[in-house]
């Protein structure tokens, strides 16, 4: 049988990594027009602008709603 305290201790964790799965929603972007008028960059808080106009997988248009992927200090878009 385990201890009150290892109980509660295994709880904190479970609940710590639920709630650190879920991600807000990233605010205070948008869109940027680019020659190609139907695939835009976006443009993030810090100024910075998506290296890809289209989206790494689908090859869609990017959403401003997800926040962006920093490689070498250089934003990536998703859709």
């Amino acid at each position: 049988m385990k201890s009150p305290w290892y109980r509660a201790a295994l709880g904190a964790v479970i609940l710590a990594g639920l709630t650190g799965t879920t991600a807000a929603p990233a605010r205070a972007q948008g869109l940027v027009t680019t020659k190609d008028p139907a695939h835009p960059r976006v443009q993030y808080a810090d100024s910075l602008i998506s290296l890809n106009d289209r989206c790494i997988v689908r090859q869609g248009t990017l959403n401003p709603a997800f926040k962006a992927v920093y490689v070498n200090g250089k934003p990536i878009g998703f859709c």
